[in-house]
């Protein structure tokens, strides 16, 4: 069993205002999924995309919207959210503190 906090892990750039912490992956033994933090400054969108996996999402703090295909829907503590494969999908932070929010993929081979 692999424990560690959270705020030891650090924080990767990837794009201007928006981070990501891998808190679980293949490194840590894990051969399925991959566990990470997605940090989203005030203001900054992590442009709508798509792939060919699925994603969990549980936000944890921060409020903002959801982009995708059918338009913008609300984003805030405490909501679980699955974005199939293929759909999709991004991140705009309007609050006034990060967005933060857990986001689980398969790895992808």
């Amino acid at each position: 069993m692999l424990v560690k906090p959270a705020s030891e892990v650090p924080l990767e750039p990837a794009q201007e205002g928006i981070g990501i912490r891998w808190l679980i992956a293949a490194k840590d033994g894990a051969p399925n999924f991959a566990m990470r933090v997605i940090e989203i400054e005030p203001g900054v969108t992590f442009a709508p995309h798509a792939h060919p996996w699925e994603h969990e999402i549980y936000a944890l703090e921060g409020e903002g919207v959801l982009l995708g295909a059918e338009g913008e829907r609300p984003l805030m503590q405490g909501q679980a959210i699955f974005v199939p494969p293929d759909e999709l999908h991004g991140y705009r932070n309007t609050g006034e503190k990060t967005l933060k929010f857990i986001c689980v993929i398969p790895h992808t081979k």
